[in-house]
């Protein structure tokens, strides 16, 4: 029989930049008892994303990072948007690029993820923020 369970969680970011919440993720799914579905994470906000990255490397988040800062440089004057800070617009920016939703197979009561992979939230803001986001898993 069909099942489903949703849920919100909250990630503390540490600023800008990527911050892990695989294991969160994967506690939820198995806590859920529900063994093969599909798994949606949404993030609620417009000045952050979710990403599902390398996490063997921190390497490869900070070179993410680096590039993101050459694509979408800060600065007064740059965009009409500014009333929030310098970083707001290239935060709206930034998460228009990447993603709000993940849509994840889960099997054995386990997200599919591969050897290398980690589901990331990805903070645009400059300043530490608490994150909402949605969990959603249907299955059997």
């Amino acid at each position: 029989m069909m099942r489903q369970r949703t849920d919100e969680i909250t990630v503390s970011s540490r600023g800008r930049g990527l911050t892990e919440i695989t294991t969160t993720i994967d506690n939820w799914v198995r806590e859920s008892a529900i063994g093969e579905g599909l798994l949606t994470v949404y993030i609620r906000h417009t000045s952050a994303s979710l990403t599902i990255q390398e996490n063997a490397d921190p390497d490869v988040l900070g070179d993410l990072e680096d590039f993101f800062a050459r694509l979408v440089p800060e600065g007064r004057g740059l965009y009409r948007h500014d009333a929030e800070g310098p970083d707001d617009m290239p935060a709206h920016i930034r998460a228009a690029l990447t993603q709000t939703h993940l849509a994840i197979p889960v099997r054995a009561g386990r997200p599919v993820l591969g050897t290398w992979q980690g589901i990331y939230l990805y903070e645009h803001r400059t300043r530490p923020h608490q994150r909402r986001i949605a969990l959603h898993l249907i299955g059997v």
